[in-house]
């Protein structure tokens, strides 16, 4: 059924949703557009409108072949939405789940592309903050690129800045997808352009692989590998592709590309990557599942029942449920930091625990200082019982070399009267 959008658009149809809101099927006074409601919930937050206004100008001027355009922002009444470029394609997310892993080559192609989208919205100041297989559209309308792959144009640009509201979040919430998550943004640092970059690095090794390089398990699992851990590799991929992923994997965001840069590079190794093959976990446990607990079911796309779970190494990890389930994919979703009160409360804890664990600490070390004691006298004794054999063998050796026999002339001898004597009797001439 036909729907208003303000005073200039029609939607007739939903083709996509997601955590913050659905997609539309649209028609405005130039043609077919999509047009994303965002959820009441958002719409009816006073910051986030505010937000909304200031950031309209931004976007729409955000204009660049590989960009899906945003031609208007409206508000009527309790709507509150994009209206977007419609793009002739499936998103990455279907293509990656319906075929498995793209080819080196059509997977550098296709993050080329990004890359290049990403440059601009940085030079413009924007940054995405929710880069991610979903926010891919795959425009099947435009010629091929190298290798017969897809060109690419990256969507959604500020849904994450706009659910971040001040009033939302009061910068105690992690805002964006867990698989996707740079290092910095789980530490609370301010998100820059190099968070983009880490999400699209991401992209790519899930590209080749089939599943992202931190993902999989609990949440809390997820972003604890984030900061700690680092990539593991890809077998089979050439040097010069592992090591610009690595750079752009760097936990520091200084050590990473810039989005111009990793596009050129990309794009230059295209010609080391024609004719190798998509990549085919080995066999037995495919690297795409992990065994999971029945209380960490709950933070995965899993049945909840009982027995041995198993969960996709991929992005879907919610943080938290999304506020209705619209979506079967909840990627964008906040989870609370704690606060300096409870950091507080859990070093008090820890502290009243070590002294609990005091006293039986105190015996245990009372019991080493005595095994400590018993051992150095056991090594005082057998130096005093090797000496006393050493003695005792040079003292028999002694007794027994001619030299020292009873009445024995010595040679070497330096008494002086013996010198005198020796001298006396010689000849005279």
């Amino acid at each position: 059924m036909a729907r208003k959008i303000g005073s200039r658009y029609t939607v007739h149809q939903v083709i996509g949703r997601g955590s913050a809101g659905t997609v539309w099927l649209g028609e405005g006074p130039d043609g077919p557009v999509a047009v994303k409601l965002l959820r009441e919930d958002l719409a009816s937050d006073q910051v986030l409108v505010g937000r909304f206004i200031q950031e309209r100008t931004a976007l729409m001027s955000l204009d660049h072949p590989r960009v899906v355009g945003v031609r208007d922002m409206v508000m009527d009444g309790d709507d509150l939405a994009l209206v977007m470029e419609l793009v002739q394609g499936a998103d990455l997310r279907s293509r990656l789940d319906r075929d498995g892993p793209l080819t080196p080559l059509a997977a550098v192609s296709v993050i080329a592309d990004v890359a290049d989208g990403l440059a601009a919205a940085h030079a413009a100041g924007i940054v995405h903050r929710d880069v991610k297989p979903e926010n891919v559209m795959l425009d099947l309308a435009a010629p091929a690129g190298p290798g017969g792959a897809p060109r690419a144009k990256l969507t959604d640009f500020g849904i994450a800045r706009l659910v971040d509201a001040p009033r939302r979040t009061r910068a105690t919430r992690i805002i964006g997808t867990p698989d996707y998550l740079a290092p910095e943004i789980i530490e609370g640092l301010e998100p820059r352009a190099a968070v983009d970059i880490y999400a699209l690095a991401t992209v790519l090794y899930e590209l080749l692989t089939g599943f992202t390089p931190f993902g999989g398990g609990h949440t809390g699992a997820v972003l604890r590998r984030h900061v700690t851990e680092t990539v593991p590799p890809i077998p089979g991929l050439p040097d010069g592709l592992s090591r610009i992923i690595g750079e752009c994997l760097a936990k520091a965001p200084a050590s990473r590309l810039r989005a111009a840069e990793l596009a050129d590079r990309l794009r230059e190794q295209l010609p080391y990557l024609a004719g190798l093959p998509a990549h085919v976990p080995p066999q037995g446990k495919a690297p795409a599942e992990e065994l999971i607990t029945p209380g960490e079911a709950v933070y995965a796309e899993v049945d909840a029942g009982p027995g041995t779970h198993r969960r996709r190494r991929g992005p879907a990890v919610p943080l938290v449920p999304a506020p209705s389930p619209d979506s079967t994919r909840d990627t964008h979703t906040s989870l609370r930091r704690p606060s300096a009160q409870e950091l507080a409360s859990y070093a008090a804890e820890s502290q009243a625990q070590r002294r609990e664990a005091a006293p039986a600490s105190g015996h245990r070390k009372g019991r080493r200082a005595l095994v400590r004691r018993r051992r150095l006298y056991a090594v005082l004794l057998a130096v005093v019982l090797l000496l006393a054999g050493a003695a005792a063998a040079y003292s028999a050796f002694a007794a027994s070399s001619p030299g020292t026999r009873a009445g024995a002339s010595a040679p070497w001898s330096t008494d002086p009267g013996a010198d005198t004597h020796a001298r006396s009797a010689a000849p005279n001439h």
